[in-house]
């Protein structure tokens, strides 16, 4: 059984870590350099600047995590070997429901991601041609869909 929690900042590193796991199974676009540069700013900048919620499994091992700010999902990442468990989903829904998180970014190349969050009920509502170091990684903007009357 995963249980959501709080995260220590001595476990950043550890985060660090799994976000970079992550990104090499899922950001294909991304090459050793792009990696290398933006793993610091992830661990030093990043983490930091966010509520932070990880999933752990049974024996406390992150297995993913979440940051919220400002009612925007910052970053969302799941451990390779643990993805297809629901883990994404439970992270997901606890920023909306617990953290009020009713937007995020997505790179538009990485279209599981895309089709993860549209599932979930977000849908895009703009696009930057460049990510946030002004690289040449367009973003798509996602609000949720507010919810209709009947609970769809």
């Amino acid at each position: 059984m995963n249980r959501i929690t709080t995260v220590d900042p001595g476990e950043y590193e550890a985060l660090a870590a799994l976000w970079e796991a992550s990104v090499r199974a899922t950001h294909d676009f991304l090459d050793e350099a792009d990696i290398a540069a933006l793993r610091p700013l992830v661990l030093h900048d990043g983490l930091p600047a966010v509520t932070l919620r990880a999933c752990r499994d049974e024996s406390g091992r992150v297995r993913g995590f979440v940051g919220v700010a400002g009612g925007k999902v910052e970053m969302l990442f799941v451990d390779p070997a643990s993805r297809g468990r629901g883990i994404g989903r439970a992270l997901l829904a606890h920023a909306v429901e617990v953290l009020a998180a009713d937007a995020l970014d997505v790179n538009e190349q990485n279209v599981q991601a895309l089709g993860f969050y549209r599932q979930a009920g977000f849908e895009v509502v703009g696009r930057s041609p460049l990510d946030g170091q002004g690289r040449p990684f367009p973003l798509l903007h996602m609000a949720r869909r507010p919810r209709r009357a009947g609970g769809e």
